[in-house]
């Protein structure tokens, strides 16, 4: 198993290199490889209150990434999203431990809130596993099934 550093930082405190990874991950796993053409950066990422959750290796590679935004932001809840592993990092457990960490930034930053992802729905039991239930019919976004799935923190 990789050893992983975690890091949570707003927009503006993520380095140069650090925001580079974060987004050249994100379009490879979101917009190349699901082969999903949709606007994967958005006004989201630069609000203030929003927080980028990092998984590094030892060399100080982006290897796992969440977005948590505030309440009233994207939905009435906190809303946690585009969590993406790499490649080269899946298999190990690697996503649920992204999960739990995020989940223990949100309980910290806004202890008591209620989370919404809007997950993909080949991924329901894996969120489920984390204590999310499903609160829509499966819905397409981007060409892709997705659920609303609920979690208190």
């Amino acid at each position: 198993m990789v050893a992983i550093t975690w890091d949570v930082r707003r927009f503006q405190e993520l380095t140069v290199d650090q925001l580079f990874q974060t987004m050249q991950l994100r379009v490879n796993v979101f917009v190349v490889e699901q082969a999903c053409a949709y606007p994967e950066l958005d006004a989201y990422d630069r609000h203030v209150e929003v927080r980028h959750l990092l998984g590094c290796d030892a060399c100080g590679q982006v290897l796992a990434y969440a977005r948590i935004l505030p309440a009233g932001l994207c939905y009435p809840e906190v809303g946690l999203g585009r969590l993406v592993v790499s490649a080269q990092a899946r298999g190990c457990g690697m996503g649920h431990q992204l999960v739990q960490r995020a989940l223990y930034e949100i309980a910290t930053c806004w202890p008591g809130s209620m989370v919404k992802i809007a997950a993909q729905v080949y991924l329901q039991g894996f969120y489920e596993q984390h204590g999310f239930t499903p609160v829509s019919d499966p819905y397409l976004e981007d060409g892709i099934s997705h659920m609303d799935m609920l979690k208190s923190c």
